[in-house]
């Protein structure tokens, strides 16, 4: 699977994963990350992450409940935590599969149009 822009990920929609999905290979996560801005992965390369600092707590709510209409509608849920109060973030994966799938760079793309208060 060769990587793909932002630009690429963001025409597609997340399609349901039931499993039976082949999960990225290291390899292939990370040259998809190079294509995504502030996302790295954890959990020995089957999740992504993103870490921001929201301006306020409201903040945080506001971009959350963004991306959760977002998730309702591409049908792919992340993984979302607000501490103390202003750092917010937010890990994807496909649960199915127990690690990677395009759906979780499609919708890592998608969060990253949605605006957000940050810090200043």
């Amino acid at each position: 699977m060769q990587s793909q822009s932002p630009e690429q990920l963001t025409k597609k929609k997340c399609v349901p994963c039931e499993g039976g999905v082949p999960k990225y290979s290291l390899a292939q996560s990370q040259a998809q990350l190079e294509r995504l801005s502030g996302w790295r992965l954890t959990h020995d390369g089957e999740r992504i992450r993103k870490d921001w600092v929201v301006k306020h707590f409201l903040a945080g709510m506001e971009f959350f409940n963004s991306v959760a209409e977002l998730a309702e509608d591409e049908g792919h849920h992340p993984d979302l935590h607000l501490e103390g109060y202003r750092n917010v973030w937010i890990e994807i994966y496909t649960h199915a599969i127990g690690g990677l799938s395009e759906n979780d760079f499609i919708l890592a793309a998608k969060i990253d149009e949605l605006p957000i208060r940050l810090k200043q």
